[in-house]
């Protein structure tokens, strides 16, 4: 497609619209084919629309919402209540074709229950999954699924998740025959609990995946596996975990940067130059698979960097007409399985 066509939820975050339109200015300068549509409340956020030199822009359109979904609302609330929300609005965009894609930093639980709502899942999807790109130590990356959007699933389930992992793999992060790992408490055969080894078998008997066997926790970022399975229980606790590391890390550096001593400002310049590939701002967007467009979830406390990242994301992934290539992929391994 010669234009790529982003809605953008500029009142979610924790931070709202003064990170999320600087965002919007960074994504812009960065993809000449993004066309922009910033949905929020028209009154609060002009000024700084105009500061930003963003009002009379040519590849951006505002869109008013009246209402806002807060970071603590419920998501069966803000589904039955807040139809005129920049976050309701931004999947009305995408559910209508004036968007092919949409960002939103706000309430994840109120994000999903409207996305499953507004544009329903992909014929043989059970249930969407979050999805996310790692760092790993080679320089690539790693995606894994599910991180939350699903605390429980069947073997079938993690199935069509390895399915639509792969598919991602290949198409947004380039890897030809993506090889598909199990989250496990170890890597031989024997290890895990029935629903594990349930879920390795399929993967084994399905040929349209590339199945490595189980992986431990401690090798997510290793780059032994491109595609990482797991349900959304233990893999939103492993990321979180993955996400409290890093931060801990950047403290024993010397962060913040006031208090920082003469060594700790060494280390955490010689830390950032070694590590830069690490920056956690390089992966923010975690995105919601198996529904009929493309949504992408940025980390609520993401400043704009970060924000900036997710909306590329989201181009990238309508570049790529994901959810056709999922609900195609889908298909062609499903029906050959029943036959």
């Amino acid at each position: 497609m010669s234009t790529l066509n982003v809605a953008l939820d500029i009142m979610g975050g924790d931070f709202g619209p003064s990170e999320t339109v600087p965002a919007a200015v960074q994504a812009l300068s960065l993809l000449p084919q993004l066309n922009l549509i910033l949905v929020g409340n028209e009154t609060s956020v002009t000024p700084l629309l105009r500061q930003h030199g963003l009002l009379n822009h040519p590849r951006v359109r505002f869109v008013h919402a009246s209402q806002v979904v807060g970071m603590g609302d419920k998501p069966i609330v803000a589904l039955r209540t807040l139809k005129d929300s920049s976050m309701r609005v931004v999947l009305d965009l995408v559910k209508s074709g004036a968007a092919d894609a949409c960002v939103s930093a706000g309430n994840t639980g109120a994000l999903m229950a409207m996305a499953k709502c507004v544009l329903k899942s992909l014929p043989g999807v059970d249930r969407p999954a979050l999805i996310k790109a790692l760092p790993t130590v080679a320089g690539k990356r790693t995606v894994m699924l599910d991180l939350g959007a699903n605390v429980s699933c069947d073997a079938d389930t993690l199935l069509q998740f390895a399915v639509m992992g792969s598919v991602v793999a290949e198409l947004v992060e380039g890897i030809a025959s993506p090889r598909v790992a199990l989250l496990n408490v170890g890597e031989e055969e024997i290890k895990g609990n029935d629903l594990v080894r349930h879920s390795a078998e399929l993967l084994r008997q399905c040929p349209a995946i590339h199945f490595a066997g189980f992986i431990e926790g401690d090798c997510l970022f290793t780059g032994q596996a491109d595609v990482i399975v797991c349900d959304g229980f233990v893999g939103n606790v492993a990321l979180k975990t993955a996400e409290g590391v890093v931060r801990m890390m950047g403290q024993l550096a010397g962060y913040p940067r006031k208090k920082r001593s003469f060594l700790g400002l060494i280390a955490g310049f010689m830390l950032k130059r070694r590590f830069s590939y690490l920056n956690p701002d390089q992966y923010n967007g975690a995105s919601l698979l198996g529904l009929r467009g493309i949504v992408v979830k940025s980390h609520g406390r993401a400043e704009r960097r970060a924000l900036s990242t997710a909306i590329l994301l989201a181009a990238q992934e309508a570049k790529h007409q994901l959810p056709l290539q999922i609900a195609d992929r889908l298909e062609s391994v499903f029906s050959d399985r029943d036959l």
